[in-house]
């Protein structure tokens, strides 16, 4: 239906227009209309017409003015003037609105239907425009807080990996290298620094978790997680490495004041905790600041720069460097923590050359932290008595070149622990994936049957797929079914069908195009 506003001082011309236009479009089309052009903008208003058919001369208002008032309330309008006066200055005036069309009276009815015609078709692109708008931004509303809890769930568990950090920043439009979190409890009622009936007010909150969200992003524009028990994870990006003193206080003031409003708008009693800020991979550190200054208060909202909760440095420590090390270790890059190692070895030696008690002590808690890591990521077996000669080893290095060299020996080894359990691990999981696909390709099988038989997540397990294989999966089990239909081809008697099936697929002329695309040549072809 389309919503039509006639504007014209001669009750002839709207009641002949009206008659046209209801003649040849029906009920199709709704018209008003309105005499001056006062009377017109006020009925714009109020009709919200999809087009205009506007003269020129009125009583009060012109037709020029009338349209240019009309546009700052409605720039959606299509403008068709219609006048009895020829000249130019109107015309040129009308085009500069943006009129579609400049009619002089007495206006012929074909040329009249004509043109609402081409302004119908205007109005229907506009719409189909506006419609697949609003089907993306309602996709986006359902699929964005997914991506955000993927985000936070990648951080809090640091299963990042930095082409799904990169990712995540593009999808969420994230410039930022650093940021904090801010965590976000709630309860029935607060006791102490404990919030009553965490479970079933968790359940509550579901049900409200959109208008939560939006609460939650009036306030800060960040990344909102899930509901995880009674507590909410929110990244905020930052753009600097650290607060200054009166950023921290309009944080703790726009908390408070977005605690306030949940309190009084949804079901439960709120209390929020900010972390520090910290790079993107090392939020979960900013995170557990954020609930380790709920526990220690009992405040609504709680910094933890002011409660000092974490490790500080003296001014020239090189924390950049020991969390390189650490990174490297846990990734298995051997180089990578062996120039790290020695970085901080040779930082050591230059500021603390005299104190060879306390370099040797670093050196131990480093190594000592280097194995606990491998450990953990390699599942081999503890042995308590596996460093029995650390001590020794230490006490007994000759000089510091000695013992960097012990240093990095030991770093090496947890590096390596790391890595080939890492190798040793896709190895078997690519070895099982290859005899289950040799086993059922014949079958309908997908990434996720092969994924799941080999008990890994397909994101993952498509991931190191292709870095063993060189292909993706359906590239490989295509390239099978291919090979296997070739030999079919070569050595036996069967139908075009039975190869068919043999191979896997269930449709011959989708069988027939794989193959062509394959090998170059149809099946016959190749057959005969």
């Amino acid at each position: 239906m389309y919503r039509i506003m006639l504007a014209d001082d001669e009750g002839i011309v709207v009641d002949s227009f009206t008659y046209i236009l209801k003649e040849e479009f029906g009920d199709e089309v709704v018209i008003e209309a309105a005499k001056t052009g006062r009377s017109v903008i006020e009925l714009a208003e109020r009709f919200r017409p999809d087009i205009a058919l506007m003269d020129i001369r009125m009583p009060g208002i012109n037709g020029i003015d009338a349209i240019k008032e009309i546009r700052k309330r409605n720039t959606g309008i299509i403008f068709i003037v219609i006048s009895a006066y020829d000249k130019f200055g109107y015309a040129q005036e009308a085009i500069n609105q943006g009129v579609m069309d400049y009619l002089n009276k007495p206006v012929d009815r074909n040329q009249l239907l004509m043109t609402v015609k081409k302004a119908m078709e205007q109005v229907d692109v506009e719409r189909e425009k506006r419609s697949r708008e609003l089907e993306i931004l309602e996709k986006m509303e359902t699929v964005t807080p997914i991506i955000e809890s993927g985000l936070i769930y990648n951080m809090l568990f640091q299963d990042l990996f930095k082409e799904d950090l990169d990712n995540f920043k593009k999808i969420l439009e994230i410039d930022s290298d650093y940021g904090y979190m801010l965590a976000l409890m709630f309860g029935e009622q607060q006791e102490g620094s404990v919030m009553t009936n965490a479970v079933g007010t968790s359940v509550r909150i579901q049900n409200h978790i959109r208008d939560l969200r939006e609460i939650i992003k009036s306030y800060f524009r960040g990344i909102v997680g899930p509901v995880m028990a009674n507590k909410i994870a929110i990244f905020i990006p930052y753009d600097k490495k650290e607060f200054d003193y009166n950023e921290r206080i309009e944080i703790i003031d726009t908390a408070r004041n977005m605690v306030r409003r949940l309190n009084t708008q949804m079901d439960a009693v709120f209390r929020a905790g900010v972390g520090c800020v910290k790079p993107l991979d090392k939020q979960m550190i900013s995170y557990n600041e954020a609930l380790d200054s709920l526990a220690m208060t009992t405040g609504s909202v709680v910094h933890s720069d002011d409660l000092a909760i974490g490790c500080g440095y003296e001014e020239d420590y090189p924390i950049d460097l020991e969390d390189m090390l650490f990174e490297s270790i846990r990734k298995g890059d051997i180089n990578k923590s062996i120039s790290s190692a020695s970085q901080f070895f040779e930082w050591m030696r230059e500021n603390y050359g005299g104190y060879s008690e306390d370099i040797k002590l670093k050196t131990l808690e480093f190594v000592l932290r280097a194995e606990s890591l491998a450990y953990q990521k390699s599942g081999n077996t503890y042995r308590f008595r596996s460093r029995e000669d650390y001590l020794g080893s230490i006490n007994s290095a000759p000089d510091y070149d000695s013992l960097k060299k012990w240093f990095q020996d030991k770093i090496s080894d947890a590096c390596h622990t790391v890595m080939s359990r890492r190798e040793n691990r896709s190895s078997s999981v690519i070895d099982r994936a290859r005899d289950y696909i040799m086993a059922h390709y014949k079958k309908d099988i997908s990434l996720d049957d092969v994924s799941r038989e080999v008990d890994i997540s397909p994101y993952y397990f498509s991931k190191i797929f292709k870095e063993a294989t060189g292909e993706n999966f359906i590239e490989y089990l295509t390239n099978l079914r291919i090979e296997k239909a070739k030999e079919l081809l070569e050595n036996t008697d069967m139908s075009m069908k039975e190869i068919c099936l043999e191979v896997g697929y269930s449709n011959p002329n989708y069988f027939s195009r794989i193959f062509k695309k394959s090998v170059g040549v149809s099946p016959t072809e190749y057959k005969g």
